[in-house]
């Protein structure tokens, strides 16, 4: 392991990083958004047929 490697690999992607801007950021919110929805939602959508074909709640 060689450290001075690491840190200096560190470096250089830190400084390629850039803050992104007000719609880069408000585009992948809204796509997290609707991406966590859909798995919640989905989700619901399994339990209520599970509950309907076993039998209850």
């Amino acid at each position: 392991m060689d450290v001075k490697y690491d840190l200096t690999s560190y470096v250089r992607v830190l400084k390629l990083a850039s803050t992104p801007s007000w719609e880069e950021f408000s585009q992948i919110s809204k796509i997290a958004g609707a991406g966590i929805f859909l798995v919640g939602f989905l989700g619901f959508v399994i339990f209520a047929v599970m509950s309907v074909f076993t039998g209850g709640i």
